[in-house]
């Protein structure tokens, strides 16, 4: 009798450490992602072997009126770069960027004028991303400068500071929203500007782009602009304020940014003092697409 009761209790014990076995099992092999209902977890995730190469194109119409002449000018940018996985640090995800192509354009009254970009084609550098989005650091980049001519220099690390969209750090469902804050500073030989963003995210559903299972973000982004430059002998100050919406997509099983498109205008004005003060009314159109290649 005690050794059917001994081998009861034995049995139940070995079932009921199954069953704890099985319901641990479950639990880690919940999605990393998460899932709908409960809130999906938003995080990049590019593995090792994941190289993956983006298009960034980039419009500008430029609207100013300088003493009642209204002077219309035009920039374009369309670059393609490779990120290639070298690590995690911190759970923080080290890339090596490198520039495939690159092409930029200004055209306005005098003419057009296609900067020369040859020097950092075909060149690199480190960029540190966070499981959010952030960029943490891009000082490789700084070092690579392209002419702008009577401008000067300017860095191609403007591209780059704000280029991954900011996730929310935690589970959201559909109808969820967020808000992320960017600070982008373009910095040349004759002026210094730096712009600053407030993004409304709102994770709206779900769609297909490239085969792979996305979702749909809208964020309502507001913002200011302001700096100083040098011209001609006159000191100028800018300030002006931002207005866009940004409409990107996430593969969140996958952790990948996938594409992004940004229609937004900035309304500003420019203070010169000098050999003659005025102020210079300026509005800009700006479309600005990223896409997985």
């Amino acid at each position: 009798m005690y050794y059917r009761i001994h081998h009861f209790r034995v049995l139940f014990i070995i079932c009921t450490f199954s069953v704890i076995l099985m319901l641990i099992g479950c639990a880690v092999q919940k999605n990393i992602w998460g899932d709908p209902k409960s809130g999906l977890i938003l995080q990049y995730r590019l593995a090792e072997n994941q190289a993956a190469s983006y298009r960034l194109s980039n419009n500008i119409t430029q609207n100013m009126d300088v003493m009642g002449q209204s002077i219309n000018t035009q920039m374009s940018t369309n670059l393609v770069f490779k990120m290639t996985p070298v690590g995690l640090e911190k759970n923080n995800l080290n890339f090596r960027i490198s520039i495939d192509s690159l092409k930029m354009n200004m055209g306005g009254p005098m003419g057009d004028m296609s900067p020369d970009v040859s020097s950092i084609v075909g060149e690199g550098f480190d960029m540190k991303l966070a499981p959010s989005g952030k960029e943490l650091d891009l000082s490789g980049a700084d070092a690579l400068k392209y002419s702008l001519g009577p401008g000067g220099e300017r860095s191609i690390s403007s591209e780059f500071k704000t280029l991954f969209p900011d996730l929310p750090g935690k589970p959201v469902k559909i109808g969820d929203s967020w808000t992320t804050y960017d600070t982008l500073q373009i910095k040349d030989d004759n002026t210094d500007m730096k712009l600053f963003f407030e993004n409304l995210n709102t994770l709206q559903g779900f769609a297909p782009v490239n085969g792979m299972e996305c979702v749909k973000i809208v964020a309502a982004v507001k913002g200011s602009m302001g700096g100083s430059g040098y011209q001609n002998g006159a000191d100028m100050k800018f300030s002006g304020e931002i207005k866009a919406t940004d409409t990107w997509f996430f593969a969140y099983k996958k952790g990948i940014f996938v594409k992004s498109a940004s229609d937004g205008t900035i309304n500003s004005n420019i203070a010169v003092s000098g050999p003659q003060d005025m102020n210079i009314p300026m509005k800009m159109q700006t479309k600005l697409n990223v896409d997985l290649l």
